[in-house]
């Protein structure tokens, strides 16, 4: 049909000439109008409507059928435009805003008086590091995950064993043989989409501990054994960042916040020497009642909560003592030691963070 060719040649030639759109468009309505015009029964008119092809019908139905597909086309521009501007900003773009479904979430702590929508905040741009994904980590991962603490830093080196799900409860059976901190990372963002997670697949070592300490506002350590907790404890008191440490053996756990930076004692103001070999066994040598560790890790996570928050009254300056076997709980008052040998007069006191000290 001479008429489509006439219009297929008006399209290719706008194309090759780079035409705007709307200049095309333009023609090809003007030739249509043309077409259309050609086969109407004017007297004079019908030799050249059959010399261009079909018939009045179709090339109105042509024209019918292109303008609806225009309008359908500009409705859902205006739908898709009108979503797009009632879509909530992502907590990456505003990390103090809060969608709907976190509003809902969050509603049990925005609820309470002690908390409320500014703490709640507060713990979405919280960064918090966590050393250890075993069994003081597992439930504090996800206690902390569930809260919406924003970012959560994870440091083990360790990887899911048979052993571990006694008690570590953020790993499963399908897990094992998965390096921990990813076995925890998935749990976690299972749990709360809205958080970010850091996995740090490796044994935290003097050379980066005070470094990744740094990054964050508040760490905590659930590692069992002494060396890494003096290191954690160092690099904490180095850069002036308070430390939330548990420990558990058997039936037996024990807490505290340390924070010289506060006035409060640092883990080695307490504990000056690693005990001798025999006094203090790990969990794999001792053994452990699987919930204990379930107990103290939520503890850690609640004084965590408290601490960003600011809600309720600090575990600085008290060891926290909690005997499984016998149900009972006990406190010990713990002061700073002038003779210290990590944040003594000299040795690191003055070595904070002021925004962290005041």
């Amino acid at each position: 049909m001479l008429g489509l060719t006439l219009m297929a040649a008006i399209l290719g030639l706008g194309l090759v000439m780079k035409a705007s759109a709307r200049a095309i468009f333009g023609m090809l309505v003007l030739v249509w109008a043309a077409l259309v015009v050609a086969h109407l029964p004017i007297p004079g008119f019908s030799p050249i409507g059959r010399v261009l092809g079909g018939s009045l019908a179709g090339w109105i139905g042509l024209g019918v059928v292109v303008a609806l597909v225009l309008i359908y086309r500009r409705m859902l521009g205006a739908i898709r435009t009108r979503a797009e501007a009632k879509e909530p900003q992502s907590p990456a773009a505003n990390p103090g805003s809060f969608s709907e479904a976190e509003l809902d979430r969050y509603a049990r702590h925005i609820m309470l008086r002690e908390i409320g929508g500014p703490g709640q905040k507060r713990l979405k741009q919280a960064k918090v590091l966590v050393v250890g994904a075993g069994g003081l980590g597992s439930p504090a991962l996800l206690y902390l995950a569930a809260a919406g603490a924003g970012r959560i830093g994870v440091v083990d080196d360790d990887v899911v064993s048979n052993s571990n799900l006694q008690r570590q409860v953020i790993h499963r059976d399908a897990d094992l043989g998965m390096p921990k901190v990813f076995s925890a990372q998935k749990a976690m963002l299972a749990l709360n989409p809205h958080i970010e997670v850091l996995p740090y697949n490796r044994r935290l070592s003097a050379e980066d501990a005070e470094g990744l300490v740094a990054e964050y506002d508040l760490v905590l350590d659930g590692t069992d054994n002494f060396d890494t907790r003096y290191l954690v404890n160092a690099a904490c008191v180095t850069t002036g960042t308070p430390l939330i440490s548990g420990a558990i053996t058997q039936w037996e756990g024990q807490l505290s916040l340390y924070d010289p930076a506060k006035g409060a004692p640092c883990y080695a103001c307490v504990f000056p020497e690693a005990p001798a070999a025999g006094l203090a066994p790990t969990c794999a040598e001792a053994g452990v009642v699987g919930a204990l560790p379930g107990v103290v890790g939520s503890m850690m996570a609640t004084e965590a909560i408290k601490e960003i928050t600011g809600a309720g009254q600090s575990a600085r300056g008290r060891l926290m003592i909690y005997d499984a076997l016998w149900g009972e709980s006990r406190q010990f008052g713990v002061k700073r030691r002038a003779d210290c040998a990590v944040c003594g007069e000299g040795r690191g006191a003055g070595m904070v963070n002021p925004e962290r000290a005041s």
